[in-house]
């Protein structure tokens, strides 16, 4: 009953996470049609920072970290990643960036083996070809629909999955809450450097949506982080999927953005890939385990 409870709370965990990142999709949209992405990507940093600070300065300890040069580079890429993410968010169909993000673990494979040297198996690259499938179904190449702000989408795909191979290192000898606290403390101050050239001033209302937002995110890291601990990650990337009806729904409700049946194709194609690139996952390290405990 224990267990029962504790893959309840999970799951119930990962579809806040689901939830609340389709609301944060339509949250950047509306603030991206005044302000510049390196301005929002700056105060969801520091609003990020506020929400967390009374348990940093309650336990300063959290701040302790083995890889500090790290947490920057990770800073300044996860900086780029929203960047390129609110750019694709600003000018194409909400339902299609969403449909593009769902590669990220494609990437995530792919670098895993070329940087950190694992081992590619038949049932991964499968998942790969059928990933690279619904990308280009999604994508349209070649009809009038393309839109080449999706281009930015994947290249905000491809720096999150640059993020995680970093977090795959970091989180060896760092606890999830030192990651996420400096995350967010080294992000401030980096950000702060491109309002030099892209500065607009938000108004009152846009403070206040932009600090939802950096609540919400910080919300939503916590959120994903504690079901992580309670649940696999290959139990948890099915609630994944729920960003697409979602974000679709609200596009539809605040902006009437009628998706393409090619997007719900391709992303159905790109979550299906994910879920084999999951499964593999799960029975390479169960294998793993089973041989480590054979006698």
């Amino acid at each position: 009953m224990e267990t029962e409870n504790r893959m309840l709370a999970a799951s119930g965990l990962a579809i806040v996470v689901a939830v609340f990142s389709a609301i944060d999709s339509i949250i950047v949209r509306v603030l991206t049609e005044s302000l510049h992405p390196f301005t929002i990507v700056f105060f969801r940093s520091l609003f990020g920072l506020l929400f967390i600070l009374p348990w940093l300065l309650r336990d300063r300890t959290i701040l302790t970290t083995n890889y500090c040069f790290l947490h920057l580079i990770r800073a300044g890429l996860k900086m780029f990643s929203l960047v390129a993410f609110f750019i694709a968010i600003s000018t194409a169909a909400l339902s299609d960036v969403t449909a593009i993000a769902f590669t990220t673990p494609v990437f995530l494979t792919i670098g895993a083996w070329v940087f950190l040297r694992e081992k590619p198996v038949f049932v991964r690259v499968l998942a790969v070809l059928i990933s690279l499938v619904g990308v280009l179904v999604v994508l349209r190449p070649g009809q009038n629909a393309f839109n080449i702000a999706l281009l930015w989408a994947l290249t905000g795909a491809l720096l999150t999955a640059a993020i995680q191979l970093i977090l795959k290192v970091m989180s060896r000898k760092d606890s999830t809450q030192t990651l996420v606290s400096w995350n967010l403390f080294a992000m401030l101050p980096i950000s702060a450097i491109p309002l030099i050239w892209f500065w607009t001033k938000p108004d009152m209302l846009q403070l206040v949506l932009l600090a939802f937002q950096g609540a919400l995110g910080a919300v939503n890291m916590g959120c994903m982080a504690k079901a992580l601990s309670m649940a696999d990650a290959s139990y948890l990337a099915p609630f994944e999927f729920l960003r697409l009806p979602v974000v679709t729904l609200l596009a539809y409700v605040m902006f009437t953005e009628v998706p393409y049946p090619t997007t719900l194709i391709g992303g159905v194609i790109i979550f299906i890939s994910t879920l084999l690139l999951m499964k593999s996952t799960r029975s390479s390290h169960s294998s793993k385990s089973a041989a480590a405990n054979a006698p």
